[in-house]
């Protein structure tokens, strides 16, 4: 796959909590939280963790989800043993490359997109309160994208000593182009607006334009991307 990244701290956070997965074949993003030092912490340890247990494997449903496992372990046990990273985690949202398919690897509210034919679409479901609320029909979409709870996360690597992971296996085809990012950049673009930029500008341009435009319009939190083209 052609890999094209960015990461930015942002306009108002004073750390980069975010953490990319950019090893061969797996791409991917870790939204840290549990404050200025045990976000960082929490997402660079899960993406450590998980790169390295998947490291020479082969791709598949049940070597991914024992990789999410061993990563909310090692975020788990560590703040056990430090009163001070009490209470952090990560979201962490991963593609692992396969010959024909890809599987998607899913915990919190970072997100995976698919483009493919000039569509895009949301492959993964956010675990969050508003999310919920969502797909329960309690609130639309609109609403959700100002609700004052829009943050918070039901599902996180490293919160419990167990975690669910949403393991996704879709075929890989020709020209199709994944986006894996974070919620500093879905707090500013609607989908519609991701598939615009996607869709008419070549992968380097598309990374700078959604970056940029989530920074014009606040950048209140750290924003990550990924681009992958098949």
């Amino acid at each position: 796959m052609k890999i094209v990244s960015r990461t930015d701290v942002g306009l108002v956070r004073a750390s980069n909590q975010d953490a990319l997965i950019l090893g061969r074949g797996l791409y991917g993003v870790a939204d840290g939280m549990g404050g200025h030092k045990g976000g960082n912490i929490a997402s660079t340890l899960a993406v450590q963790t998980l790169t390295s247990f998947l490291e020479n494997g082969k791709p598949s449903e049940r070597m991914l989800r024992s990789g999410i496992a061993e990563a909310n372990s090692a975020v788990f046990e560590r703040q056990l043993n430090n009163p001070e990273l009490e209470g952090m985690g990560t979201t962490l949202t991963v593609l692992w490359e396969a010959d024909d398919s890809v599987l998607i690897g899913h915990v919190g509210d970072s997100r995976a997109y698919l483009m493919r034919g000039g569509r895009l679409r949301q492959m993964t479901e956010d675990h969050s309160l508003v999310a919920e609320l969502v797909r329960q029909g309690t609130i639309t979409e609109a609403e959700a994208r100002i609700h004052p709870y829009r943050n918070m996360i039901t599902r996180a690597v490293g919160t419990d000593r167990e975690v669910t992971a949403d393991i996704l296996r879709f075929e890989k085809k020709r020209s199709d182009l994944w986006l894996i990012c974070s919620d500093g950049l879905t707090e500013y673009l609607e989908d519609r607006e991701l598939e615009t930029i996607l869709a008419g500008l070549p992968m380097e341009y598309a990374a700078e334009r959604l970056m940029q435009t989530a920074l014009d319009r606040g950048g209140k939190d750290n924003v990550s991307l990924v681009l992958a083209e098949a």
